[in-house]
């Protein structure tokens, strides 16, 4: 039994197929299919049911993959012991970053990284927190940025900033003319909201059910993008919540639309998360350190409510 059978195994069980299994490891198929074999042959089991279509793993097989992921990471950690050692700071990194926070965070660490360490390549992708969960415990992710506190006890997080909402109220709102508002003052009636899937939007829903609670038909009008929401709520049509990073990029002529909480501000709390088997954790560490030095001089805010990302069941 060796190592490689066994990420073969895993592609297979991925991608329910040889041909692309094989193409993602970078082998032909029939070298694929013979080591395959070669081990059900060894072990005197079936893995995979080729009857099926697509492809499915036995009751056994089932068994194997989940013991095969444990060995394939820990045979990596063997490679991430031997860098931590010579202190070496490289090699492929693969970071996921969740859309709200992605065209705000990255340009305001991403060039020094890059100067400071660079022998790391970064390949980020921008997906949501469930694919991100996802890929974290598959393996297909080192680490990732996204809202927390997430309750998985397979991911560790470790807390890089926390980020107050803040009120984008337009002139005709009926909010425009306080200073600073309140929890309280919020209707989820009137309330411009991201499109469903992201985290941002369930934590503004976590934020107005303590006041109310609501039902999924009052949206009428969702977005992808925050840029959009703004353009809305200038044009009348209700009042939305900022990331306090994303407020930075906003026009001179449009700053008078932000309105800040009362204390504490509700805020989101924003983590590199990573697998609980810790590895390149000398990347990971890099990575903390220079996003939350970086941050550090942009968010000064101390006294926040940390609302969960997390969606719940609606109220009665």
């Amino acid at each position: 039994m060796t190592i490689t059978q066994l990420r073969y195994v895993l592609a297979v069980a991925e991608h329910k197929n040889f041909t692309k299994a094989a193409e993602k490891t970078f082998v032909t198929q029939p070298t694929l299919s013979m080591q395959i074999q070669k081990l059900e042959e060894e072990l005197d089991i079936l893995i995979f049911d080729r009857s099926k279509k697509p492809i499915e793993l036995t009751e056994v097989g089932n068994k194997l993959v989940q013991q095969a992921k444990n060995i394939v990471n820990e045979s990596e950690r063997i490679q991430d012991i031997v860098d931590q050692q010579k202190g070496f700071i490289g090699g492929e990194f693969k970071l996921g970053v969740i859309p709200t926070i992605m065209p705000t965070l990255l340009p305001m660490f991403l060039n020094n990284f890059i100067k400071k360490y660079p022998k790391v390549k970064l390949k980020i992708e921008e997906l949501n927190t469930e694919a991100i969960i996802e890929r974290l415990l598959d393996g297909h992710l080192d680490a990732a940025i996204a809202a927390t506190p997430l309750e998985n006890e397979n991911i560790k997080e470790r807390v890089l900033y926390y980020e107050p909402f803040v009120g984008y109220i337009p002139s005709t709102h009926r909010l425009n003319q306080k200073k600073k508002i309140d929890i309280a003052d919020l209707d989820i009636d009137d309330m411009l909201l991201l499109e469903d899937g992201h985290c941002f939007r369930d934590g503004i829903i976590n934020l107005c059910k303590t006041k109310k609670s609501y039902e999924e038909d009052h949206f009428q009008l969702e977005s992808g993008s925050f840029e959009t929401l703004v353009k809305l709520a200038n044009e009348g049509l209700g009042m939305t919540l900022l990331p306090y990073l994303h407020t930075l990029d906003i026009k001179n002529d449009e700053k008078s639309n932000l309105h800040y909480f009362n204390e504490p501000s509700p805020a989101r709390e924003v983590s590199l998360i990573f697998n609980k088997s810790e590895l390149k954790m000398q990347i990971i560490d890099a990575l903390h350190s220079t996003i939350a030095g970086v941050v550090k001089g942009a968010i000064t805010f101390q006294n926040v409510k940390i609302i969960s990302p997390m969606a719940k069941i609606k109220s009665d």
